[in-house]
């Protein structure tokens, strides 16, 4: 079984959560949603990429470019080995944090 890393799964999440409209901004956007912390536009793209070598997504250019003159986007999609890896890391946490109590809850005490 092969597991993602935590970045991989943050973006795979991401994509999934996001459907028609995963591209690079709205990914960022997502996963500082997700995670409360701020990401560099460029934090994301190695690993993007890094998932799409491997088989769990896939890229779709736009028809056509933005209205401000700039490059077409990107979009992403997941592949179904992609959603078959998120399907596996989902139980692989379900697995690991079975049993252990609500820790936010525990060390506020």
């Amino acid at each position: 079984m092969e597991i993602l890393s935590r970045i991989e799964e943050i973006l795979l999440l991401a994509i999934w959560k996001l459907g028609d409209n995963a591209f690079g901004i709205s990914i960022r956007e997502q996963i500082e949603r997700d995670t409360g912390m701020r990401w560099l536009s460029g934090a994301i793209y190695a690993p993007l990429s890094r998932l799409k070598k491997n088989g769990y997504v896939y890229s779709v250019p736009a028809g056509e470019s933005t209205a401000k003159g700039g490059r077409p986007r990107i979009y992403y999609r997941l592949t179904s080995l992609g959603e078959e890896r998120l399907a596996t890391i989902q139980a692989v946490n379900q697995a690991i944090w079975s049993g252990v109590p609500d820790l936010k809850r525990e060390f506020d005490r």
